[in-house]
């Protein structure tokens, strides 16, 4: 027959205290507990094999060692946010680092700001970190919450308890159009859903050294954006070469281009960002400007850690990305229009 589970009153009992000394020393809050006392409790709690509830002690210290994640369910996703690769690297980045931390990963999806500070407080979390939100949503929850959090690609000015970590988009954009342009390739096109933000400074950036770059808008949700490009394959097609500025719309116009009957880079050579999980093995490979998620998210526990501790200096800070250089690009003068 199982044995009955021991809970804290029969410790109590058995040793003659209150059930609120033991619980401060299951839960490590002994400041007020004498040694001796300590000791008898966690001998007979040792004894019986009492088992806590993890959860319990985890939101009865002060250091909860719990780190949230909060992503914006933007409509972009639809419906599908952690499937985003560029949000599932980032999220297998900061549960890795979590995790050699030596602390806990919890991962919330909303697209409502002021849903943050409740499940902040309600698992009384040391930090989180809050990915795809605007500059106002930051700014609102700067003033709601007192945890310090982390935000990527936050385009704003960090102050209080948050900090801000970016890529450099704009030198991304500058490294895809030297590249570009080392190749041979003048007439290139950026393909984007947005004309603000980090989009904006990677086409900004190609066009510091393409002058002569355009920027077209492309719908959010893939079947729409699927039949954009078939749409407008006539105009794509002028172009020796695309920059997208996501690997996912990337391998998006690849797959339309060669269910058109064209081939990349022979006919129109395609330039991704962001370096997802599948790059290097798409047909063809994928060249495309890399972030290093684990060093963003490395970046991120530390930076958080600073804030909780109050001395972090800087608050803004841009990482560096590369170039990958596949095979989705070739020389103008392979193309088979030019050749």
């Amino acid at each position: 027959m199982e044995s009955r589970k021991i809970r804290i009153v029969d410790i109590a009992e058995e040793l003659g205290v209150s059930t609120a000394t033991v619980s401060n020393v299951i839960h490590g809050k002994t400041n007020k507990v004498s040694d001796e006392t300590v000791k008898r409790v966690q001998q007979l709690l040792e004894k019986r094999q009492y088992i806590p509830s993890m959860a319990g002690i985890l939101l009865a210290q002060n250091d909860s060692k719990i780190i949230g994640v909060v992503i914006n369910d933007h409509k972009k996703y639809e419906g599908r946010t952690l499937e985003d690769q560029f949000i599932s690297a980032s999220v297998n980045a900061l549960s890795r680092e979590t995790e050699r931390a030596g602390k806990f990963l919890m991962v919330k999806i909303t697209a409502q700001w002021n849903e943050i500070p409740q499940f902040a407080s309600m698992w009384n979390m040391e930090g989180m970190v809050l990915i795809g939100f605007c500059e106002q949503d930051y700014k609102k929850l700067r003033e709601q919450m007192h945890i310090p959090f982390v935000v990527y690609d936050g385009y704003m000015k960090s102050a209080g308890s948050l900090a801000n970590i970016e890529v450099n988009h704009y030198d991304g954009g500058v490294q895809v159009g030297r590249y570009l342009k080392r190749r041979g390739h003048r007439e290139v096109l950026c393909v984007s859903d947005n004309k603000v933000c980090m989009d904006m400074e990677r086409f900004m950036g190609l066009k510091s050294e393409l002058p002569g770059a355009r920027l077209i808008l492309i719908p959010m949700e893939r079947e729409r954006r699927i039949r954009f490009y078939r749409e407008h394959l006539g105009e794509i097609k002028n172009y020796s070469a695309v920059f997208a500025v996501s690997d996912y719309y990337a391998m998006d116009l690849i797959q339309v281009l060669n269910r058109a009957g064209l081939s990349v880079p022979e006919d129109i050579s395609v330039v991704g960002f962001d370096n997802v999980r599948g790059c290097g093995n798409f047909v063809p490979p994928l060249t495309t400007v890399k972030q290093d998620y684990r060093e963003r998210a490395a970046l991120a526990l530390k930076l958080l850690k600073q804030l909780r501790d109050g001395n972090c200096g800087e608050k803004n800070v841009i990482l560096p990305v590369t170039l990958m250089e596949r095979s989705s690009v070739c020389d103008i003068k392979l193309h088979k229009k030019y050749s």
